[in-house]
């Protein structure tokens, strides 16, 4: 049986019998530009002519109509998104979803959205809000990749969500924080839903697990009939089966065999075929209440909670051509095998290189919670808005057994490579020694690495704005308190057994063949595609004593956590204009905010066996003005012009006083407690033309001007029992510029004929080019910021008409720079990637809609490559996603 025919079979319960919610017409939430409480990031957002409640028409053409009114009227450069592009595009989660707004782009581990950047900037550039308030962060916990401040978008289900605001040119009243942009993302609410209960049910298919896991959403609201109270709860259980084919490289190394080829040559570092597994369970709640006794007084409770539960297992297959660190073992090329292009070797034989059969596993848990309390008091000519929330994210495995376990067993065998490929293409790599044959291995240090990484976030806040007459239309001033701490803990626990220990000898059942016959099927290249890895379960059970596991803490453990305090003070003033130039009006926002920054870090320092804590306290001031002008040209055209100073704070692990060490290779990363602020002027143009409502042509002009830039460092320390190993940090490093452009345009064809009067058309393009001068060790860097794509677009074609609605779209990013390497290490870049999409509804009746979904339809694989296209990086396969679903509404 094929596996799509497995898949419907799969799938036909759920079609069956599923139901499914169904969304807003985003038609009635366009932005308030003159309204005072456009101040408040929550309140970007009202409904349109009176309208109490969200009207249902599950039309594409409303939702482009929306968006192009909320740009239009904004008082500041704002792109949107709202539900019904959400819930119509292949959106698991946020991130997904606004991969579709210009400029925005998106990271996608392992086929899912993650991480947002902005006009080239990357994911800790951003700014994310929930309804206008401050998020708790949970972090990266699987392999110890912490970073701080890069929101993870797959903790926020899009069945939550009403509407997504990119402000790309913030006002005084923002909160700072981002030199991309800020991301505020609106949940549903039931003062604007009403009253009716919508429900959803879909399959989630992945075509290299051949798995169906179900997704479920159940949403209820109620609205007074006086209009003068609403509650809203809504639930959702999410499942995803997640497998990725990777091959593996973390970097090209230079004279590492510089006694056999001389200096100025590179070679490959640590190789690994490699398949990710994920099983994962997400389960989110929802409650919204509001009540609004007069038209001038509302109170709103959000409250949001959400687990994430990620199975992890990895099967892999770890080759060292270049590590000499375990005793009496070091490679060494083989005369005459050695095939060069320039300085990269592209091809030898290398003696005595470990080859290592691992399995990883963890089971990595996330839960987020934020409960908000707003009240808005709007007396004649004045608008008062107080805002409390408290938020807690929590990263963490809940047991040793699951706190990231590495069970590996190795051989010593000659190595042989050829990369002369192409980075496109699997490397060669062959060994005479048989990597299915158990006998050929012994023991590795068997280790156990738990993570505990807690987020706390609170915020207060008080607006007051005064309506007023003449040149002046507004003066508004406010202040806010916000506090938040990281406190992240690792452990590290490694046995090391009786040297040569064999595993045949070691325990009954204790290895297995990799349960998979397609390993990068799709990829051409002489690779290992099968091997064999130990079993978990049996490693653990044999090797993790009671005694090991209730050892004291060890200085590396100690080095390796942290607390991170960081206490903000802030306040603004806003002055909001009008006049008329000749028959031109023109509006627009002038303001400064002011903001005073207590940061301590606090950690551990380690001298020998002698471990000290330390805290390392500093102090920010900074002065934060902006300003916006918007000119209504002619009826259809609007001019803007925007300037302003904005900061983004270093990610809190590179402001943590904290040493990782790597297991398994001489390399380790580390905090700068002395780390400052990134800070940026920057200055935005743009024209926009506004055709008709469901269509606009615009376009920007933007550019940043970087102070104090984070880049990394690399040196050689000393670490007690490790010796000399290379440590990664950050510094500031100077200065960078970007600047670009970016043009968007999305129709309805109504003037065609029916029935092609259904027929539109959505695309965006933005080109990012940077000036910047810094150094990686030795090795400069120009031109070029981590994360930075020079070009990105999207395109999306839809009809949507009567019961039949269907979008595709294909969304590219050019390569980028994911590492910036070291005096002895080569950089690393992402190579260009483009997904096509799909999505296909059909209502059958005015409350019941089918659809199907369809991620990654061409099934592409994503590649990496080091300085050159011949130094091989990464490949990676994670298949389609397809999703079949149900919906309805009561």
């Amino acid at each position: 049986m094929s596996s799509y025919s497995r898949l419907f079979r799969a799938t036909l319960p759920f079609t069956l019998a599923a139901l499914g919610y169904t969304q807003p017409a985003a038609a009635q939430l366009i932005a308030e530009a003159a309204n005072p409480g456009a101040q408040t990031p929550d309140a970007n957002t009202a409904a349109a002519d009176g309208a109490n409640d969200i009207v249902v028409t599950g039309s594409y053409a409303d939702s482009l109509a929306a968006a192009t009114e909320t740009k239009r009227r904004a008082a500041f450069g704002v792109d949107a998104i709202n539900s019904t592009d959400i819930g119509k595009f292949p959106a698991q989660n946020v991130a997904e979803a606004l991969q579709l707004v210009p400029g925005v782009a998106i990271t996608r581990p392992r086929g899912e959205g993650l991480y947002i950047s902005v006009r080239g900037l990357g994911p800790q550039f951003q700014n994310t809000l929930l309804n206008g308030r401050p998020i708790a962060i949970n972090d990266l916990i699987e392999n110890g990749g912490a970073n701080g401040r890069q929101f993870r978008f797959e903790m926020l289900p899009a069945e939550f969500v009403s509407q997504i605001d990119v402000v790309k040119t913030p006002t005084a009243d923002m909160n700072e924080g981002a030199l991309g942009g800020n991301i505020d993302v609106h949940t549903f609410r039931p003062l604007e839903v009403g009253t009716k209960t919508t429900l959803n049910l879909r399959g989630t298919y992945t075509t290299l697990t051949e798995k169906v896991k179900p997704n479920a959403t159940g949403l209820t609201s109620f609205k007074s009939g006086d209009g003068t109270f609403g509650i809203l709860a809504a639930a959702q259980y999410w499942g995803k089966s997640v497998r990725n084919d990777r091959s593996y490289n973390t970097g090209w190394y230079l004279d590492k065999f510089a006694s056999a080829l001389g200096s100025g040559f590179y070679t490959p570092g640590r190789t690994r075929p490699t398949v990710e597994t994920e099983d994962r369970k997400r389960l989110s709640g929802l409650i919204s209440a509001q009540w609004q006794p007069t038209p001038e007084l509302e109170t709103t409770l959000d409250v949001l909670a959400t687990r994430l539960d990620v199975a992890y297992d990895e099967f892999g297959l770890d080759i060292y051509p270049d590590d000499s660190s375990v005793a009496g073992h070091k490679p060494a090329i083989v005369p005459g095998s050695v095939k060069r292009d320039g300085e990269t070797v592209v091809a030898a034989t290398i003696n005595d290189v470990r080859f290592m059969g691992t399995r990883e596993y963890s089971l990595n848990r996330h839960d987020l919670i934020t409960i908000g309390l707003k009240q808005a008091w709007n007396p004649e000519g004045w608008h008062i808005v107080a805002n409390a929330n408290w938020s807690y994210a929590h990263s963490f495995h809940p047991s040793y057994a699951e706190g990231t376990v590495r069970s590996r067993i190795q051989f010593f065998a000659p190595l042989s490579y050829d990369s002369s490929g192409g980075y496109k293409v699997a490397p060669t790599i062959t060994t005479p020694t048989n990597v299915l044959n158990p006998a050929n291995y012994t023991l590795y240090p068997f280790n156990i690495a738990p993570k505990n990484s807690k987020d706390w976030d609170r915020y207060v806040r008080l607006d007051v704005d005064h309506d007023m007459d003449g040149f002046i239309t507004k003066l508004s001033a406010g202040g806010e308190y916000h506090s938040r701490k990281r406190d992240y803990r690792r452990r590290d626990f490694t046995v090391n057994p009786a040297a040569n220990t064999s595993l045949t000898g070691f325990a009954p059942n204790g290895y297995e063949q990799i349960p998979f016959d397609n390993f990068l099927s799709g990829v051409p290249g002489n690779y290992p595609r099968t091997w064999i890895v130990p079993i978990t379960s049996v490693f653990y059970d044999k090797l993790f004593t009671d005694a090991i596991a209730n050892a004291p803490l060890a200085a590396g453990d100690l080095r390796a956590s942290y607390v991170v305090t960081e206490k903000t003070a802030g306040g603004y003033v806003r002055a909001d204009y009008a006049f008329s130039l000749g028959a031109v009006p023109v509006t627009g926002n002038v303001g400064v905010r002011y903001v005073h920054t207590d940061q301590v870090a606090s950690g551990t320092l380690t001298t020998g066996s002698v471990a000290t804590p330390a805290s390392f306290p500093q102090t920010f001031n900074d002065w934060l003005p902006s300003f916006n002008l918007r000119a209504e040209l002619t009826h259809d055209l609007v001019g803007r012009l925007a300037a302003s100073r904005v900061l983004t704070r270093p990610n809190v692990t590179q402001s943590a006083p904290q040493i990782s060490v790597s297991t398994d290779q001489p390399t380790a990363s580390g905090g700068n407690p002395a780390l400052k602020p990134f800070l940026a002027t920057q200055f935005d143009a743009s024209l926009e033309w506004y055709f008709n409502r469901q269509g606009s042509l615009t376009g920007a002009l933007f550019y940043k001007a970087m102070d104090n830039y984070i880049t990394a460092q690399n040196i050689n320390v000393e670490i007690p029992g490790r010796g000399t190993v290379l440590l990664s940090t950050q510094v500031n490093g100077g200065n960078a510029k970007v600047y670009g452009a970016e043009a968007a345009y999305n129709q309805v064809f109504t003037f065609l004929p029916a029935p092609f009067d259904g027929l539109g058309f959505q695309a965006s393009y933005t080109h990012t080019s940077v000036q910047a001068s810094y150094t990686a060790g030795a090795r400069p860097i120009k031109d070029q910021l981590i994360g930075l794509s020079k070009n990105s677009f999207n395109v999306v074609g839809f009809y949507d008409k009567g019961p039949l609605s269907t979008r595709l779209s294909y969304t590219w990013r050019d390569k980028y720079l994911t590492g910036i390497g070291s005096t002895t290490q080569a950089t690393t870049t992402q190579a260009a990637f483009g997904s096509l999409d799909g999505n296909l509804s059909i209502r059958a009746t005015s409350h019941l809609m089918f659809s199907v979904e369809a991620i990654n339809i061409a099934n592409a694989n994503s590649y990496s490559y080091n300085e050159k296209e011949l130094q091989f990086g990464e490949i990676n396969n994670y298949g389609r996603t397809i999703l079949f679903g149900v919906r309805a509404q009561f």
